[in-house]
């Protein structure tokens, strides 16, 4: 499981433990899943996708960046 926190400048959109996550990266889409190497990561225009056992939420991204370490990530994003 990923502990994810997806913020904008008018506060917290999303807060909530997923299976996957999948981002808008500046060199392509891409997919975390648990145990992923740490990284940082700008992000382009495009969709982040959260699924979990409890479905699918999707959020609209015009750009921002996110971090992945030790099964946390932290997304900061302009919608």
């Amino acid at each position: 499981m990923l502990s994810v926190r997806i913020l904008t400048p008018e506060g917290t959109l999303f807060e909530g433990d997923v299976d996957s996550l999948t981002l808008p990266g500046s060199l392509g889409s891409f997919t975390v899943l648990d145990r992923h190497a740490p990284i940082i990561s700008a992000l382009e225009r495009g969709k982040v996708i959260c699924k979990s056992a409890n479905g699918v939420d999707e959020f609209n991204v015009s750009r921002g960046f996110a971090s992945v370490d030790n099964n946390t990530v932290s997304v900061c994003i302009e919608v």
